[in-house]
């Protein structure tokens, strides 16, 4: 671990081959596909196999023109299941997080589930990110870092990440704090730019520094990825700062779905 220290420290990131089972992320790709088959019943009336790629994923895209706000709701349950939240504490990363120095691990933000394609996007933002550093918006200890992996085999068609190597160091960067993430302003050469590939079960994980953008999926298919990110306790100016947690969640202040529950749907729930 201590050489793959050291080329991390140098490059800002590695990649682990065959890191994760296989079958843990295959448990999860199908949980989150599941989820998606209820609410593409309930909207479009026809039940998908989950497993026939075209089929299912072409369903994705009618639920996602007909249904755009149970869609978004969708995606955002996929924040949440257990079978990902639980892969966030294993032991195998945590050991990883040691190994490169983390005396003190914590989770910076939960688990995200990303599922990119044009087909799956209204202003394009969300699913071809420019360049951008996942520091700003998590602003944590300065050696925070994100494990990024995807549930399927991922190469440059499917617009797997473009990283820039030890630009970890550079600072940050000047960026538009008005979008989704905050581009960085200033012209990056396309040369500076290595493309990354995976199969499943590989990891990248990299320095939150490090400046990064999706690739070009010019496929018809969703690139299925998550993405954990981590802070160290230990790191001093966190510390010093009183640990900043930019990311707000909050509950709605009005109900979501009007005048409901009635009592009487409770009286059936808990007959």
């Amino acid at each position: 671990m201590n050489s793959s220290k050291a080329q991390f420290n140098k490059e800002g990131y590695l990649i682990l081959k065959n890191f994760f089972s296989k079958e843990i992320l295959q448990e999860i790709y199908a949980d989150a596909r599941q989820l998606f088959a209820v609410q593409i019943k309930r909207i479009l009336g026809k039940t998908v196999n989950i497993d026939n790629k075209d089929e299912f994923e072409q369903a994705m895209f009618e639920f996602f023109e007909k249904d755009f706000n149970a869609f978004v709701n969708t995606g955002k349950q996929s924040q949440h299941l257990i079978s990902m939240h639980r892969l966030g504490t294993d032991e195998k990363i945590l050991s990883l997080l040691k190994g490169l120095g983390y005396e003190f691990p914590t989770i910076a933000v939960r688990p995200a589930m990303q599922f990119n394609s044009r087909h799956l996007s209204k202003g394009g933002s969300h699913w071809k990110l420019g360049a951008h550093q996942d520091w700003r918006t998590g602003q944590g200890s300065l050696d925070s870092v994100v494990l990024w992996f995807p549930l399927i085999d991922c190469n440059a068609d499917l617009g797997s990440l473009q990283i820039i190597p030890a630009s970890h160091t550079d600072g940050l960067m000047k960026a538009d704090t008005t979008g989704y993430l905050g581009s960085i302003q200033e012209e990056i050469p396309e040369e500076k730019y290595v493309q990354t590939e995976f199969e499943v079960g590989d990891l990248l994980i990299f320095s939150a520094f490090l400046i990064h953008r999706s690739g070009n999926n010019i496929t018809q298919n969703i690139r299925w990825s998550v993405q954990l990110r981590y802070n160290n306790i230990a790191e001093e100016t966190f510390q010093e700062r009183g640990f900043p947690m930019p990311y707000i969640y909050k509950p709605e202040e009005n109900l979501v779905t009007p005048n409901f529950p009635q009592k009487e749907q409770l009286a059936q729930i808990f007959a």
